[in-house]
């Protein structure tokens, strides 16, 4: 499996916002994933896969609801929140999203942030030029070039 196109939609330049960009990664030219994130984290720069919220369902009406909420969305019935005991408020807040794909391996989740981190650079590099301005940038995995290692 190889990455063969990453394609960059940088979001607004504003340093107080940590989502930097949305990622489209395509895989062999025949398979691809999209709303990966670039987010700047509190020790750089870091991929998060796709997700989506969890929902459950109304015990009343059966309408489905996102995970926490404290009144169905259908019928305006109270939704009671599950207590579970020895679980912070952060760790429950992290179960309120589900991943929609990632890797299974540390070796594919670090070639694929490699990748991802690399287009994203060099989007930034090119957007910085003038006369340009943020938008999405399309880079084929052969325009980056790889780091020497020779001295």
């Amino acid at each position: 499996m190889e990455v063969t196109e990453v394609r960059v939609f940088l979001r607004n330049k504003d340093s107080n916002k940590k989502l930097k960009a949305y990622v489209t990664v395509t895989f062999d030219d025949c398979f691809v994933v999209r709303d990966v994130k670039v987010i700047e984290g509190s020790k750089g720069l870091f991929v998060a896969m796709p997700s989506a919220k969890m929902k459950t369902n109304c015990p009343k009406c059966a309408h489905r609801n996102v995970v926490r909420s404290n009144y169905c969305n259908q019928c305006g019935a109270v939704v009671e929140q599950a207590v579970r005991s020895g679980i912070s408020a952060e760790d429950s807040r992290q179960n309120e999203h589900k991943d929609i794909a990632h890797p299974i391996t540390p070796e594919c989740r670090e070639y694929i942030q490699k990748k991802v981190l690399e287009a994203y650079e060099e989007s930034i590099g090119s957007s910085q030029t003038p006369g340009s301005s943020v938008r999405d940038d399309i880079v084929a995995v052969g325009d980056i070039e790889e780091e020497d290692t020779e001295i």
